[in-house]
């Protein structure tokens, strides 16, 4: 087929069946259905994807419209049929033929009249989906225990079901030559920056892509750009309460079809670090548990660096902390050793991701009994590395973002490289790097380390202390969002 060529609907019925078994390879996949019918003494043809169709609602519709006598649609058949006799909620006509062999691959399912130059189009789609359930990844003691799943149309209505604003907008497009992937870019229209806006719709117009594999990851990669850039700009979340609380401050949140996370954009450093269990508690604990998050994840960045520099310089220790170093530094260099148990950690993690979740726990006796323990007795590791390597890597699964810890876990490897190599020098200009790196990076256009740099102290405050919800109101200024005041 040509493919710049348009192919409109013809009232030769024939014509049309044709071109649509040769488009939907008809007879070579066989869960492409073509059905031969005659109603009312005219001549149709459906065409359905099984699996997808709906099989009561179609069958309630022909059988009304086997109960039409002869002659009744011989005047005004395609408004007859879509206005009186196809009773169902989302019917619609085309007379573009590439259009119905898409839609038809989508799901709904199509129906071709003899004599009318339209295709009526009949969306009673389903697809195999899993209930909501609680994610794993954002797990709260107390809240709604309801998360995203794998179907477009669930996703926006568990959102919707928390936001009744009459101004909040599901706008719906297709990526990928192929794969015509479903693609819903959700924001409040009286709040968020209109520019923000057709920013992010102009990036999603961009991709030039066949298909979308793996759904909002690949998305992600097209809209966000930095590539080699180890700290996402987006935020993923499988939480209709967490998507609806970023939709009132003004972000904009793309939905992908077959994929259970949201992307919320533009997000900053910040974002990546606070979880909702902080707001389902009182205000002074949630700013506990956020100062202690912040710590665990300060400890996974640093702990190790540092506390390697103080083992090969012990001389910049005060007397009192000389007990941190090492009693015994062992066989291997230490930094060998902080790499070898990075590397290994990294490995566990994998194979816990692939072991049935029956032999998990034989796993986990495996690596901390047979392998650690007998890592240390033969001098491979010492205790003092695996018991800062054990903080360093709580630190990490402590972050809410997995991929910033992931983010984390590279920065940290790096920032002991360059202390091997150059000591106290190596750390400080690791660090500055670091910082350098953050200051210069944004998200759609937001500083990604705002409200640090550049500083607003009352935004700042607000990322370090949970604050008291009724305090909160006004919407991130960064954001310029239309609405400012909550």
């Amino acid at each position: 087929m040509d493919e710049f060529k348009k192919h409109y609907v013809n009232e030769n019925l024939k014509e049309n069946t044709d071109f649509l078994r040769h488009e939907l390879g008809v007879g070579k996949s066989f869960d492409v259905i073509h059905l031969d019918v005659e109603y009312a003494g005219r001549e149709m043809a459906i065409f359905l994807v099984d699996g997808f169709a709906k099989d009561d609602i179609m069958l309630h519709i022909m059988k009304l419209l086997a109960k039409l006598e002869p002659g009744t649609l011989d005047t005004e058949t395609l408004k007859k049929l879509v206005k009186t006799y196809i009773p169902y909620v989302e019917v619609e006509t085309t007379d573009d033929l590439d259009k119905v062999v898409d839609m038809v691959l989508a799901g709904p399912i199509a129906l071709s009249v003899d004599g009318i130059s339209d295709i009526i189009l009949i969306d009673a789609r389903t697809y195999p989906v899993r209930g909501p359930e609680e994610p794993d990844m954002e797990r709260v003691v107390r809240g709604s225990r309801d998360g995203f799943v794998e179907t477009l149309v669930f996703n926006t209505a568990l959102t919707r079901r928390r936001i009744r604003d009459r101004t909040l907008r599901m706008e719906y497009t297709q990526v990928g030559r192929r794969s015509k992937t479903d693609i819903v870019v959700c924001y409040i229209e009286d709040i968020a920056d209109p520019d923000l806006v057709k920013r992010i719709k102009d990036s999603l117009s961009l991709i030039d892509t066949d298909g979308l594999p793996m759904a909002e990851k690949t998305i992600e990669e097209f809209i966000s750009g930095r590539h080699w850039n180890p700290f996402p700009t987006v935020r993923y979340t499988e939480r209709p309460d967490t998507a609806a609380t970023h939709l009132y401050e003004g972000h904009v949140c793309i939905i992908v079809d077959g994929s259970p996370s949201v992307l919320i954009t533009p997000t900053t450093f910040w974002h990546h670090l606070q979880h909702a269990e902080e707001y389902r508690n009182k205000p002074l604990v949630g700013a506990y548990l956020r100062m202690v998050r912040f710590l665990a994840v300060w400890t996974s960045l640093f702990l190790l660096p540092l506390w390697y520099l103080f083992a090969v310089k012990p001389e910049l220790l005060p007397e009192k902390l000389s007990f941190i170093g090492p009693n015994d530094p062992g066989e291997i260099p230490l930094f060998l050793q902080f790499l070898v148990i990075e590397l290994g950690i990294d490995v566990l993690r994998m194979a816990a991701i692939h072991t049935p979740t029956s032999l998990a726990t034989a796993l986990g006796l495996v690596a901390a009994l047979m392998i650690g323990q007998v890592a240390v007795e033969v001098g491979l590791l010492t205790n003092e590395v695996i018991l800062y390597l054990a903080i360093a890597a709580i630190g990490t699964f402590a972050t809410p973002s997995y991929e910033m810890s992931l983010a984390n876990r590279i920065i940290r490897i790096f920032l002991l490289i360059a202390t091997a190599a150059f000591q106290e020098y190596g750390l400080l200009a690791g660090f500055v790097l670091l910082v350098l790196l953050l200051s210069r990076m944004r998200s759609f256009g937001v500083p990604y380390f705002w409200p640090f740099i550049p500083f607003n102290l009352r935004a700042f405050r607000d990322v370090l202390l949970r604050s008291p919800i009724p305090l909160k109101n006004r919407r991130p200024r960064i954001l310029s969002p239309q609405d400012p005041d909550r």
